[in-house]
C-alpha cells in the first residue's frame, strides 16, 4: 500500500455519488470509494490500490495531452484501461490535500459514451464541412473511411459504390486497409466460389448488414481462400455493411471492419448511419455535379455551334461570293485588271486565315467523342496514327482483346490518360519512340504509355512533386495534365504512376480495378429503412 489512509474517508465515499480515490504522489492509487472501485472496473478497493491511475495531477495536469468537457471545463478527461475489459473515458476534478501536499482526491465519474457522441458529432462535421470542398470524390470517401476508422477505433473501413447503370460497384474510399489494386478481382473469384458477399444483401435490401465474427467465418471457409492473406493483415473479428441511401435508392455500401473485442452497440450502428448517409452525400453531389458538367458542355457546344454559323458560315459565303466575281470577270473576255484580281485576291486570303483561325479554336470543343464512333483500341489506334505521321515518332502499340466491352464512360477516361501521356511525350520529351499497351491482367485494367525522351525534372514549380517533363520554358501545363490524369483513374478507385530517369524516358502506368458485376436479382429501388438492424448467421 502506497501512503495510510486518510482519516475519515468512510464517511465522505459513503455518500459520494461519483468515484473517489485518493492519490500519492506518484500517481498511484492509496484508497477508492465502492462507486471508485466499479468504475475502474476492480471487484475490491485491494486490488486497485499501488496500482498507476490514468490521472494527471498538479503541474503535470497538461490540458492538451487528456482535454475538457465543454459543458464543465474545470473537468479533464483521462482514459483508463482495466485489466479485463474494455476501456473507459473518465472525466475527473483533482484537489491536492490542504494538510498533505503528497496527496490528492479526485472525484471522477463515466463519460465514454458522452465522449464518444462528441467525438462522432465533430467528426460528422468535419465530413460535412469536407463535402463543399472541390476535393475529388474519391478523396472525399477516403476522409470519411478515416473519420470512421479515427472516431470509433475501427479496425478498417471500406466505401463501394455503383456506377451509372445501377449494376457495377466501384471501391472508392479505404482506411486501414492496404490499398491493393486486385482486391476487386480477388473477391470476383472469391463469389465465384461460392463465397456470400454481405455487402450485396445491404445493397439489395437497403439495410444495414451485420455479422458477428466475421474473420472466423471467412478464414475457416475455402471459398475465401484468395483474400485470406489480404484480409489476414488486419486485425479484425466483426464486421458491417451499411447501405449509401439516395431519395431510397441504395448507390453503394460502407463496410466496417470492427477491431477483436469491440462492441456492435446501437449507437455504434447509428454513428455508421450518419457517415454512410454523408458518403451518400458525397456521391449525390458528385452525381449532380456531373450531369451540370454534362449540360454545360452540352450548351457550350451549342453555343460554339451557333458561333460557327453566324460568324464562320458567313465568311466561308463571303469567300464564295469572292470567287464567283473573279469567275465573272474572267468570263467577260478581254483584259481583265490586275488591280481587280489582287483586290479580290487580298480578301479571300484574310477571310480565310479569318476562317482558320475560328475554326482552330472551336474544333476541339465541337469535335464529338471518338467513342461515338469508335471503341477503345480503334480510338487510341488512330491518335496512335495521327502522333506518328505528325511527329516521326517510332510507335509500338500492345492492346488486349475485351477492350470494348468497357463502358463508354470508363473508355473515354481511359483514353484522356492515353492520349495526354502521348501528348505530353510529343510536346516535352524529346523522344524517337513511344510504347502503347491497354492489357487486362485479372479483373484490373492496366494502362502505359513509356517513351525514351529526356524523363522528368522532379520537383518543377508547374507540377509539384510529381515532377515535369525536362523541356522548354513556358511548359507549365505539365502540372494540370498529370493532375487530370490522376483524377481520371481515382475516379474509378485506380492509380497513376509516373516513373522517370534524367535522360532514359518516362513510363506513366494507369492501373483501374474494374468494377464488380452485381447480380441481376439487385433492384435499383429501395423504400426500406437505413436504420434496421439485420444480423446474418452463415
Amino acid at each position: 500500500m502506497s501512503g495510510t489512509p486518510l482519516v475519515g474517508w468512510d464517511d465522505i465515499a459513503s455518500v459520494a455519488p461519483d468515484g473517489l480515490a485518493l492519490i500519492d504522489d506518484s500517481g498511484r492509487f492509496v484508497q477508492l470509494n465502492p462507486a471508485g472501485v466499479a468504475l475502474c472496473g476492480g471487484s475490491t478497493e485491494a486490488e486497485l490500490i499501488g496500482v498507476q491511475s490514468p490521472f494527471e495531477l498538479g503541474e503535470r495536469a497538461i490540458v492538451s495531452q487528456v482535454g475538457l468537457l465543454e459543458d464543465r471545463p474545470d473537468e479533464q478527461v483521462a482514459c483508463w484501461v482495466p485489466a479485463s475489459g474494455a476501456s473507459r473515458e473518465l472525466a475527473y476534478r483533482a484537489r491536492r490535500l490542504p494538510t498533505d501536499l503528497t496527496r490528492t482526491v479526485v472525484s471522477f465519474r463515466d463519460v465514454t459514451d458522452e465522449w464518444q457522441r462528441h467525438r462522432r458529432l465533430a467528426a460528422i462535421a468535419r465530413i460535412s464541412i469536407g463535402l463543399a470542398s472541390e476535393g475529388s470524390l474519391g478523396a472525399t470517401l477516403d476522409a470519411v473511411a478515416q473519420q470512421s476508422v479515427r472516431t470509433d477505433g475501427l479496425a478498417g473501413v471500406q466505401i463501394l459504390i455503383l456506377d451509372s447503370t445501377g449494376k457495377e460497384l466501384r471501391l472508392l474510399g479505404s482506411a486501414g486497409l492496404r490499398h491493393w489494386d486486385l482486391f476487386l478481382d480477388r473477391l470476383l473469384e472469391c463469389r465465384d466460389r461460392g463465397a456470400r458477399l454481405c455487402m450485396l444483401d445491404a445493397v439489395r435490401d437497403g439495410q444495414p448488414v451485420v455479422v458477428p465474427h466475421r474473420w472466423a467465418q471467412i478464414h475457416s471457409d475455402p471459398a475465401w481462400e484468395p483474400l485470406h492473406a489480404y484480409l489476414g493483415e488486419l486485425t479484425w473479428d466483426s464486421f458491417v455493411s451499411v447501405p449509401l441511401m439516395v431519395r431510397g435508392r441504395a448507390e453503394g455500401v460502407l463496410n466496417a471492419y470492427f477491431a477483436p473485442g469491440q462492441e456492435i452497440s446501437s449507437r455504434t450502428l447509428e454513428f455508421l448511419a450518419a457517415m454512410a448517409e454523408q458518403a451518400a452525400l458525397a456521391v449525390d453531389y458528385a452525381t449532380l455535379l456531373q450531369r451540370e458538367r454534362d449540360g454545360a458542355r452540352q450548351d457550350e457546344r451549342q453555343r460554339l455551334a451557333r458561333d460557327l454559323h453566324d460568324s464562320i458560315v458567313q465568311q466561308v459565303f463571303s469567300i464564295g461570293m469572292q470567287a464567283n466575281a473573279i469567275g465573272i470577270l474572267g468570263d467577260r473576255g478581254g483584259h481583265v485588271p490586275a488591280a481587280a484580281v489582287q483586290r479580290f485576291a487580298g480578301e479571300i486570303g484574310a477571310l480565310s486565315q479569318t476562317v482558320l483561325a475560328d475554326l482552330r479554336a472551336m474544333v476541339h470543343e465541337l469535335r464529338p467523342s471518338p467513342f461515338t464512333r469508335l471503341g477503345l483500341e480503334e480510338a487510341v489506334r488512330a491518335l496512335v496514327r495521327s502522333t506518328e505521321n505528325r511527329a516521326g515518332l517510332a510507335c509500338r502499340m500492345t492492346f488486349s482483346k475485351r477492350l470494348d466491352a468497357l463502358g463508354p464512360e470508363l473508355a473515354e477516361d481511359v483514353y484522356r490518360i492515353t492520349a495526354e501521356a502521348i501528348h505530353n511525350t510529343v510536346k516535352h520529351a524529346e523522344a524517337t519512340a513511344v510504347t502503347v499497351r491497354l492489357v487486362l491482367r485479372d479483373h484490373t485494367l492496366v494502362a502505359t504509355v513509356a517513351d525514351n525522351g529526356n524523363g522528368l525534372v522532379i520537383g518543377t514549380p508547374s507540377t509539384g512533386s510529381e515532377g515535369g517533363r525536362a523541356g522548354p520554358a513556358g511548359s507549365g501545363d505539365r502540372g494540370y495534365g498529370l493532375t487530370t490524369m490522376r483524377e481520371r483513374a481515382e475516379r474509378w478507385g485506380g492509380s497513376l504512376n509516373i516513373r522517370s530517369r534524367s535522360g532514359r524516358g518516362t513510363t506513366v502506368r494507369a492501373v483501374i480495378p474494374l468494377p464488380i458485376q452485381l447480380p441481376e436479382s439487385v433492384p435499383t429501388e429501395s423504400t426500406a429503412d437505413p436504420t434496421d438492424l439485420r444480423t446474418v448467421s452463415l
